[in-house]
């Protein structure tokens, strides 16, 4: 059985052909050449338009077929991963009304907070999990009162992947998963928030058709399956945000598993089966792909907004033409410390983990006549690092059990320096894992689809490739130490 998984990220789209039979990624695509720019009209705004999503990922798909890897006409499901808790609003012929307000846009933290504090702390932790914040719902409510012609248009909300499910199949319809994403969703109800839906002046019906991840969410249309060489009628059988996604293409399904992501941000993602929320907000939790209204499965997630697009934009600042390897070879030639230079990787927005506050990114330390190019990008890597340890410290003191971390062999985690910062700071052990978004999307779509008899079935065949311990414990803690000085300095 050959399956599609779409990776919907911020700076990429990824596209892969999945062959359930033998667990194999028969063909894989990046998408376009050059990183997708986040539209940023003023300070800590970020924007996307819906529409280049689409056109990237229908172009994606056609340059994977012409691999000539398989016949597209095989292809028998459809498994879509998106980047969380973006807002795309249609009217009522389905087009979209404005561009997308992304996830690390923070116009709406302060309408979050307000909504925090009317509708009542103890409701919000003890309902919706979560603070509204910056999230989809505020990000609704600051389209309403400061675009009222536009909000008055909207017919449906959708997170992006229920966007570009919606254009593969005429049909409209969301996750409990994605709706938990939004704050939408309420957790000992088991349904919307009508409470968060009276207090913001939503019209319930905005909500589209609600369904699980593993689900019938559409059949590809006979105009996009001519257009993409695709059977007319298969499935989409499968819908999650990017960072569940990632834990299932990890296997990290069981309450005290844990996964790590550092693409464009950096999460760590721990499952629970409890009703768990952080009294602070400082970290979150969604429904993860296996929640259902019978069964809590959950996703607690801290999320560090500035973690490869500080890397990105080093390599650019250095020089554009230099490869990511290039750069982390230079980082692998000076000394751990970066003689005494440091970065703070906070500049993609307001950050959780400091209640939402937007602190910037900082070099600090800099001596003109010591650091190099080498310095910088170690120094870049060894500060997001440290900001994962910082982060990691929030979940410990919820009582979270962290042990060991699975990571998929990609994006930072490829980075010897990084890893090496990571695993002897924290002092947890990693294991890597050849996957990713996309390839974790096709086999949700098998899952979906019901190929395999339950999910635990669909990673028979999933070890590590590479396993990381500590081994240098106090030097990198020592530096930690150090780094948290400086970054309280700003606190």
């Amino acid at each position: 059985m050959l399956t599609l998984g779409i990776d919907l990220g911020t700076s990429f789209i990824k596209v892969s052909v999945f062959n359930a039979t033998n667990s194999l990624c028969v063909a894989s695509i990046q998408y376009p050449e050059t990183e997708t720019p986040i539209i940023s009209k003023q300070l800590n705004w970020a924007e996307q338009s819906p529409l280049v999503w689409w056109q990237q990922i229908k172009e994606a798909i056609k340059l994977l077929n012409s691999q000539n890897e398989y016949n597209p006409k095989d292809i028998q499901a459809i498994g879509i991963a998106y980047q969380m808790h973006g807002l795309v609003a249609v009217d009522e012929n389905n087009e979209i009304v404005r561009d997308s307000i992304i996830w690390c846009d923070s116009r709406a933290v302060e309408l979050g907070n307000k909504a925090f504090s009317n509708l009542g702390e103890e409701y919000c932790l003890s309902h919706l999990l979560n603070s509204p914040s910056n999230f989809t719902a505020s990000k609704l409510a600051w389209v309403k009162q400061n675009e009222p012609e536009l909000f008055s248009k909207i017919k449906k909300i959708m997170l992006p992947g229920d966007f570009i499910a919606m254009q593969l199949t005429g049909e409209v319809s969301t996750t409990i998963s994605a709706l938990s994403e939004g704050i939408f969703w309420d957790f000992k109800n088991n349904k919307v928030s009508e409470t968060l839906l009276n207090y913001f002046g939503f019209d319930g019906n905005v909500i589209p058709s609600i369904k699980n991840s593993f689900d019938i969410h559409g059949h590809v249309s006979k105009e996009i399956a001519t257009e993409l060489q695709l059977k007319e009628g298969i499935p989409i059988s499968y819908k999650a945000g990017d960072q569940p996604n990632n834990a299932l293409s990890l296997n990290v399904m069981q309450p005290g598993e844990v996964g790590a992501t550092a693409g464009t941000s950096g999460v760590i993602y721990a499952v629970t089966d409890q009703l768990f929320y952080d009294k602070a907000t400082r970290v979150n939790t969604f429904a993860h792909v296996n929640y259902s209204t019978d069964k809590n499965a959950l996703g607690i997630l801290m999320c560090i907004n500035g973690t490869g697009i500080l890397y990105k934009y080093i390599k650019n600042l250095i020089g554009e033409q230099l490869s990511y390897d290039t750069l982390n070879t230079l980082a692998s030639s000076v000394t751990e410390g970066s003689e005494g230079l440091f970065v703070l990787p906070f500049g993609n927005g307001a950050e959780r983990i400091f209640n939402n506050k937007t602190l910037g990114s900082h070099l600090l330390n800099l001596n003109f006549n010591i650091h190099s190019k080498a310095h910088i990008a170690r120094a870049a890597l060894e500060g997001i690092a440290f900001a994962f340890h910082y982060g990691l410290k929030i979940m410990t003191q919820n009582g979270i059990p962290l042990k060991v971390i699975k990571a998929p062999k990609a994006n930072l985690f490829i980075s010897e320096v990084f890893i090496e910062t990571f695993v002897n700071t924290t002092g947890l052990t990693v294991e890597l894992y050849e996957c990713d978004g996309s390839v974790g999307a096709a086999k949700g779509a098998a899952i979906g689809a019901s190929y395999y008899k339950n999910i635990e079935e669909a990673f028979t065949q999933n070890k590590p490739i590479n396993i990381f311990t500590p081994k240098d414990q106090n030097k990198y803690q020592n530096l930690y130490q150090k780094w948290e000085i400086e970054l309280n300095k700003f606190l």
